[in-house]
């Protein structure tokens, strides 16, 4: 499949994980890809070796997702490196979670900062480069539709926003013909959620499939998006979860 053959994507939180799989997709479905990454430069090198290896062109970018000047700047780096810009995925995330009364200001801030503003600054940036057809994807969690059990309202309520930008830059950008939407992860096998983890169990319990999703899963559907196939797509909420909020 070469549906994104020609097309320029740009990647945050790359390096691993969800991230990872999204851009090597991405680039196996013909797109040149560029991603961020925070600190992980042993994974980024991997990644991006595996693109050049599918003879894509590739940019790994050192960002802070919590720096908005940074998170701008990977745009413009991978507009000008790259030679344009068609899809951006914000994927960047991390997972604070334990009691409200326990939560720092600190780790409120960045989750803020990472999750929301990051998603906003990096879409208002690359809208400016899209032409006709663009493709914002943001990357949610299905803790953000129904959550379950406690200890993770700064997450939920980080992850929740995802859902009121993706459907006001839709009706936005709409006009010209960019599509925005958001994909909602389940539990997803990743280093920040493994199937072997102290709540495993109880999260496939919760799961009408009954077991974990991979990577791979999130990337097939992030793809559909990008491509043709999804051009009327745009303004939803769509959950990859393994019927864990059915």
């Amino acid at each position: 499949m070469a549906e994104l053959t020609g097309r320029v994507a740009l990647v945050t939180g790359g390096s691993r994980g969800i991230g990872a799989a999204i851009a090597t997709r991405l680039a196996e479905d013909g797109a040149d890809v560029a991603f961020t990454f925070h600190s992980a430069k042993a994974q980024a090198d991997a990644v991006a070796e595996r693109i050049q290896g599918l003879g894509r062109r590739v940019v790994a970018i050192q960002a802070d997702s919590a720096d908005p000047a940074a998170v701008t700047e990977a745009v413009e780096r991978a507009a000008r490196e790259l030679g344009r810009l068609d899809v951006l995925v914000n994927n960047a995330g991390i997972f604070p979670h334990g009691p409200i009364e326990e939560v720092s200001a600190e780790d409120r801030d960045r989750a803020i900062a990472v999750h929301v503003t990051a998603s906003f600054v990096a879409s208002q940036a690359a809208s400016r480069h899209f032409g006709s057809g663009g493709r914002i994807i943001n990357i949610g969690s299905n803790l953000a539709q129904r959550v379950p059990f406690g200890g993770i309202a700064l997450y939920a309520m980080t992850k929740s926003a995802l859902d009121g930008l993706t459907k006001a830059l839709a009706r936005e950008l709409g006009p010209r013909a960019i599509t925005v939407n958001t994909v909602h992860p389940g539990s997803t096998e990743s280093d920040m959620n493994p199937p072997d983890g102290p709540t495993a169990d109880t999260q496939r319990s919760l799961s009408a499939l009954g077991h974990y999703g991979v990577p791979a899963d999130i990337a097939a559907t992030v793809s559909h998006l990008a491509g043709d196939s999804g051009r009327i797509i745009t303004g939803a909420s769509i959950l990859v979860d393994g019927g864990t909020n059915a």
